[in-house]
């Protein structure tokens, strides 16, 4: 089962909402849109649900071209990130009203909303009303009936984003299990890179209305096509600075240096940007060679066992984020190491050329 973009684009008002794209999602496993907030990501969920139709290009799913298809047709399941549920109904009546809908047998009904309710354990308030809900019991009322409703397509439209951070990490690693065993696409929208890690599948980077390239989550993070899929999945920012290749070295301004060595040898001499993810900027020398550098700290943030800083290098606002805790202090010039084995190498159309 697939589900195809072909040269879709989207307008309103004279402004492009989304550029013309190709590609392919399918089942099993999870389909992921990563961008910033107003990337296109919502719009572009609102295209596949039919909530939206295309200025150009058409949509075809399982075989079909559904492009002008009713949406009451199409059995589609959309979870937002707000918590969508009928107020003057019970949670048991929220999560079988799509079954109700479709007449399926009551005893059937009992079943699936009873199955839905144990895996999102939902069980012991069926019989309340949203009002009396949590926000995360709200949203995994949304979730049930997603699953009840068992659609061909499945829509997730951040749908954990409103969620205090313990819930959404259980919600986050229980996803996978809930829908795993299901013919169904999922898609699922996200500005989090460590979240489209975590559920892994395939990955589109959304970036200002363009889907800048579309594969394996993993190798979409190792192997980005262009910077801007490099900024898309990259959180804390990737530093990107102006470097210049001459007489087989890589040279950063006036304070770094370091070889051309390996597959970045081959490049031609001229003027690249590099692109460094924070965690390849430590603040001590780590187990193989890197190139020291210095900056004057801006900000300091400590979360769990990590330790983050971002700092004055070059002009530029640069950021570091390593294990342990560093005694960074804002306003002092501290020593950073860039390990060049994790730069990766642009050129002035900001396409990568190797690293």
């Amino acid at each position: 089962m697939t589900l195809e973009f072909r040269n879709v684009a989207k307008r309103s008002g004279g402004e492009t909402l989304i550029h013309p794209c190709s590609f392919t999602f399918e089942a099993p496993g999870f389909n992921i849109l990563l961008g910033a907030t107003n990337a296109g990501k919502t719009t572009l969920i609102k295209l596949m649900a039919n909530l939206e139709r295309p200025s150009d290009g058409e949509i075809w799913f399982d075989g079909k071209n559904v492009t002008r298809a009713a949406t009451q047709k199409r059995n589609v399941s959309l979870v937002h990130q707000f918590f969508v549920n009928y107020p003057h109904m019970t949670v048991y009546e929220n999560i079988a009203s799509p079954l109700k809908i479709e007449r399926v047998p009551s005893a059937d009904i009992k079943r699936r909303v009873a199955e839905a309710a144990e895996l999102l354990k939902l069980e012991p308030f069926l019989k309340r009303r949203p009002a009396e809900l949590s926000g995360g019991q709200q949203q995994r009322t949304a979730l049930a009936r997603a699953l009840v409703k068992e659609s061909s397509l499945v829509l997730l439209d951040e749908p954990l984003v409103n969620l205090d951070y313990k819930l959404r990490e259980e919600l986050r690693d229980e996803l996978p299990r809930l829908f795993s065993g299901r013919s169904a696409i999922v898609v699922y929208a996200t500005s989090e890179p460590t979240e489209a890690l975590m559920l892994g599948g395939r990955t589109a980077t959304v970036f200002e209305g363009r889907v800048t390239q579309v594969g394996e989550t993993a190798d979409v993070y190792r192997r980005p096509d262009t910077l801007e899929t490099a900024q898309v999945f990259s959180d804390p920012p990737i530093n990107i600075a102006p470097v210049v290749k001459a007489d087989g070295e890589i040279r950063l301004g006036d304070a770094a240096r370091w070889p051309a060595a390996g597959d970045i040898a081959a490049m031609p001499d001229g003027a690249y940007t590099v692109a460094v993810r924070p965690h390849f900027v430590s603040p001590i020398a780590g187990e193989t060679a890197g190139v020291p550098i210095t900056g004057r700290v801006l900000i300091t943030e400590l979360s769990g066992s990590e330790s983050t800083a971002h700092f004055e290098f070059e002009g530029l606002t640069w950021v570091s984020q390593s294990h342990g805790v560093h005694p960074y202090r804002v306003g002092e010039i501290h020593g950073f190491t860039i390990d060049t084995k994790g730069c990766l190498y642009f050129r002035e159309d900001g396409t990568r050329v190797t690293g």
